[in-house]
């Protein structure tokens, strides 16, 4: 994976403040997240959100579905 965590957002508001700039929040953490974890989010350097990140949910977990491949069915 080498794009943008899903779970990132930039916002403009928040904690009962407003920024002049948009800041990197975690909808994962529900929290704004510092300019150095935005990098692994944004998959930027060579990071990758999935493998660099000890947050990171995949999406079709998220929703609900099972994705363990080792499972037998």
């Amino acid at each position: 994976m080498s794009e943008t965590c899903p779970h990132l957002e930039y916002r403009e508001e928040g904690d009962g403040r407003s920024f002049e700039v948009a800041r990197a929040f975690c909808t994962v953490t529900g929290s704004f997240v510092q300019p150095m974890r935005a990098d692994v989010c944004n998959a930027r350097h060579g990071l990758d959100p999935e493998a660099d990140c000890e947050f990171y949910v995949a999406p079709e977990a998220e929703a609900g579905v099972d994705i363990d491949e080792n499972e037998e069915r």
